[in-house]
């Protein structure tokens, strides 16, 4: 099952110095058909304004990833953790028994961000931020894993999930396989470019929700950038 979700038919709030779009039901936005995808619970396409950014708030038993399309984001929080995560890598926080955190742009120009949030396996523990490059040579023409639950996935970012997130680059006419199993659930978005999947075409910022395929094969209709949630 591949099911095309245009960005277009993205719910969503402009609060002036951010523009959210939501990829499932989210603060004011709520559809009943997009509340969930398996475990992942929110996938926000955030444009944050240069200099402003979200002030200290918490969160508790929830991983947060953040993938940083274009500009930085600067983290702060209760833990004493600051970091700076620049576009094409990311940061995770897992929320745990509890954690306050601020997210600004710090920056003069605009930020862009995925902000994807699934729902722990494990609870109880104590929360944790971290962070990494994944340089985009790396990933070009096939996907590597940003973050991931699975004990194997041991050059990625550690999440408290039955999950994966992973990443390609394609150029126009490549094709990058990922092997997803019938019982799992795949989320996509292409940060940039347009992609098909068996005859569906998703443009920049588009969604994909795909289920009950045993592997998955993208060609870049154009240059490309991926972002895949494979969830429980």
């Amino acid at each position: 099952m591949i099911e095309l979700r245009p960005f277009a038919s993205l719910g969503g709030a402009n609060h002036g110095w951010l523009d959210a779009k939501h990829h499932f039901s989210f603060a004011n936005y709520y559809d009943p058909k997009r509340e969930s995808w398996g475990n992942l619970r929110v996938w926000n396409d955030d444009t944050i304004a240069p200099q402003s950014g979200f002030p200290p708030h918490p969160h508790r038993d929830m991983e947060i990833i953040t993938y940083v399309r274009e500009g930085a984001i600067t983290h702060q929080d209760n833990l004493g953790n600051v970091g700076r995560t620049e576009a094409g890598d990311v940061q995770v926080m897992s929320a745990g028994t509890g954690i306050a955190h601020a997210e600004y742009n710090k920056e003069d120009v605009t930020t862009k961000i995925f902000q994807i949030w699934i729902q722990p396996t494990r609870s109880g523990e104590k929360p944790s931020w971290g962070a990494r490059p994944f340089p985009k040579g790396e990933r070009s023409g096939r996907f590597v894993t940003l973050a991931s639950g699975f004990a194997n996935d041991d050059d990625a970012l550690p999440i408290r999930t039955d999950a994966r997130i992973v990443a390609a680059t394609l150029k126009a006419g490549e094709t990058a396989s990922y092997p997803l199993g019938k019982d799992r659930r795949a989320y996509l978005v292409p940060a940039t470019g347009a992609i098909e999947i068996d005859g569906t075409r998703a443009n920049a910022r588009d969604g994909v929700a795909i289920s009950d395929v045993e592997t998955l094969t993208i060609t870049a209709v154009e240059d490309s950038e991926i972002i895949l949630v494979d969830a429980a």
